[in-house]
């Protein structure tokens, strides 16, 4: 046979689990210092820069709405 659970034991446990498994996710999202929160924001700025420099343009006006 197998061994008998309480229903109210096992739903807290397994509800303990999924808030620390979102814990770990939140502490590695927001829990950084602020130096390592504008470097990656910079980061993130340069990228987009960068990417957005390299886009090639549709005519002489550069204005990718207008079809021929």
């Amino acid at each position: 046979m197998s061994d008998v659970i309480n229903l109210r034991r096992e739903r807290k446990r397994r509800k303990g689990v999924e808030d620390a498994k979102v814990a770990d996710a939140n502490r590695r999202l927001y829990g950084r210092a602020k130096g390592q929160k504008l470097t990656e924001n910079m980061e993130k700025q340069r990228l987009k820069s960068l990417l957005d420099g390299r886009k090639l343009s549709s005519g002489p006006s550069g204005n990718d709405s207008e079809k021929p």
